[in-house]
């Protein structure tokens, strides 16, 4: 079980990874198509390069919990607690070293990425093999996944007005409407 898991968790990574790339030009690429927006990089703002790492992870969970649900009794939260972490991982080090340098550098960025992937699925390997019990319970981990997935929806149409939303290229937060925008 534990090389199943080990190899399980290495092809999530590699999703994950691949699937982040994808989805950060997916919007453009569909011509700025609304049903594409939810799950997509509308803009090139923290929030949503978070996006970018969260989709391709909840899809993968999804999938390895399929083969994992009775393995492991923790298997939810521990995966929910991996990819808070990832998620949490983006921000910090992206305003870290922005603030230290003064700027931000693309290849950077792109690391910091890889760097929030690897943290992810190297915390839930963890977490799997300890089969530590949670706190939450693996319907309420389900639960807090699916809010998650809501409020990435929900901000990118109705972002908060605060840096984290804020594409640094444009200024502008969240899906722009535009005269060149198709809408389906």
């Amino acid at each position: 079980m534990k090389k199943s898991l080990l190899l399980w968790q290495t092809i999530g990574f590699i999703f994950t990874s691949i699937a982040g790339i994808l989805l950060h030009f997916l919007y453009e690429w569909s011509g700025d198509a609304l049903l594409v927006a939810p799950f997509s990089a509308v803009n090139e703002s923290i929030w949503e390069h978070m996006k970018l790492l969260f989709v391709p992870l909840f899809i993968f969970t999804i999938l390895e919990s399929r083969y994992f649900k009775d393995d492991f009794k923790n298997f939810w939260c521990a995966k929910l607690r991996g990819t808070v972490l990832g998620l949490i991982t983006i921000p910090v080090l992206y305003y870290t070293y922005t603030g230290i340098f003064g700027r931000s550098a693309d290849w950077f960025n792109i690391a910091i990425f890889f760097i929030a992937a690897a943290i992810t699925f190297l915390s839930e390997t963890r977490r799997l093999l300890s089969n530590k019990p949670c706190i939450l319970s693996n319907k309420a981990a389900l639960a807090t996944f699916i809010i998650i997935a809501l409020i990435f929806v929900i901000f990118t149409f109705y972002p908060p007005e605060i840096p984290l939303f804020q594409d640094p290229r444009t200024s502008l937060y969240g899906r722009s409407i535009t005269a060149n925008t198709i809408p389906c």
